[in-house]
Formats: structure tokens, sequence, C-alpha cells
């Protein structure tokens, strides 16, 4: 879910996994069976959106960019985040990554400032930490080692738990997680794992997640009141399970 609609063509033949897990979540053994409740992910990329229109084609929930690095706030986000929750629909806050610039801390706090803070008010759910590829100079892994990595990553969660009270989604691909933080799986016991596979099954999730819970499958999908190409994702389970992620009882 990277930033720039360009980059993320471009990326496209890396994206091999994005799993979200969470340990308390009921979900069948078919990905594909359980996921019955429909999503997507936006952008100001997709310019004005008719929230309505989006809820009555049946999507339910919206994870909506809110932040990038330490000063960038997506130029469409309160209005996008707004509307979606009168509309009806599930929404989420996600900040894109860059580990190479600031601490976890100083980002995850940035976040929790500028949008992706938590109310257990059936429509929100705790943001989303997305981390993939660097589309900025500075190496595909941000130029840290995995151990680097990790410790920006952890020092992240821990800060937005300790703002909001939420464990973060995490949203990755299984090659970048692996490469980039070492097959690291202790996460995957507290933080739900997106899967962002452009394919027809979720494949291999990254290192030590068992299950996602959600799955980005497509970045070229269409959906009444959204003008041209929009991500599509799946939720591993039905609403019932998906309010209970919001309100912090599963």
């Amino acid at each position: 879910m990277s930033h720039k609609i360009t980059i993320r063509r471009l990326a496209a033949a890396t994206l091999t996994a994005i799993a979200m897990t969470a340990t308390t979540l009921v979900v069948s053994a078919s990905p594909a069976a359980a996921a019955t409740v429909a999503g997507v992910d936006v952008s100001h990329y997709q310019g004005t959106i008719n929230w309505t229109s989006v809820r009555n084609a049946g999507i339910q929930f919206a994870y909506i960019k809110a932040t990038e690095g330490t000063s960038y706030k997506d130029s469409a986000f309160n209005a996008n985040y707004t509307n979606a929750y009168y509309a009806g629909v599930i929404r989420g806050a996600y900040h894109f990554a860059r580990p190479n610039i600031s601490s976890g801390a100083t980002q995850a706090n940035y976040l929790a400032s500028n949008g992706g803070a938590w109310s257990a008010d059936s429509r929100t759910l705790p943001a989303a930490l997305d981390l993939e590829a660097n589309p900025y100079s500075g190496g595909y892994c941000y130029g840290l080692s995995t151990s680097g990595m990790r410790s920006w990553i952890q020092d992240f969660l821990n800060t937005y738990k300790s703002r909001t009270t939420r464990y973060a989604v995490i949203y990755t691909t299984t090659s970048w997680w692996n490469t980039c933080t070492g097959s690291w799986t202790s996460p995957w016991a507290n933080h739900p794992l997106w899967v962002a596979r452009w394919a027809s099954s979720a494949g291999t999730l990254p290192a030590g997640a068992p299950v996602w819970s959600f799955w980005q499958y497509t970045s070229s999908g269409s959906v009444s009141g959204i003008s041209g190409a929009v991500d599509r994702d799946y939720w591993n389970g039905d609403r019932t399970r998906l309010i209970a992620l919001a309100n912090n009882t599963a």
C-alpha cells in the first residue's frame, strides 16, 4: 500500500504476501471461504470519494492513509476518515513507515496525533503500520540491518500501544518482512497481519504468522463511488468479528 500508485505498480512483482493476524480471531482453514467482508484502502490518489456509494456497493471497511514519516499528512485523510464513518464504513488509519528518517516512536506519535488515535465506537479499527520496500533512496530495507529494523518496528509498536491501548495492524509483504526483519516472528503473537499479495490466494505468509486477518488482493479494483483503480481487500471473518476487532472485544 505504498504512497504512490506508480511505485506500487512497479513494485507489483515483489509484493508476495502481507499477512495480518490476531490470536483471538476465529478463522476457517480456507482463506477464500472466510473472506466474506469486502474492503478498500485509499489515499488522496483516489480523489474525492462518495462514501455512501462505496458502502452501498458492499464495502464494509476501509484503511485510509493518514501519515508518512514525520511531517506528511495525507491531504484527503480528514474528509475520507469522517465521511467513511458517517456512511457506515468501519475505518482505520494507516501510516507509511520511513524507518531511516526518525525513530519508530517519533513516527508512532505523529500518527497517533494526526488521525491514528482510537475509540471504541464500533467503526474505528486500530491503525496500520505500512512496511514495504523503500520507494526513495536508501535501499530496499531503508539502510537498516535486520536487528535495526526489528528495533525500529518494536519502538513504533510499543509507542502506538502506549498512546492508544491498541496493538497496531502490520501491513507488509512476505518478501520484505523476511528479508528486512530476518524472518522475525514475535510481533504476530499480538499484532494483526494484513496480506498484500495481488493474486488469487494470499500465499505464503511472513515467518511465524499463523493466519492473515486482512488481505490486499489487488491494486486495480473497481468500486462504485471511487474514480479509477483502487486497492481491494478482504477481512478474514464475518462483520461481527471485524466489529470485535474495532472495539477490542475479541
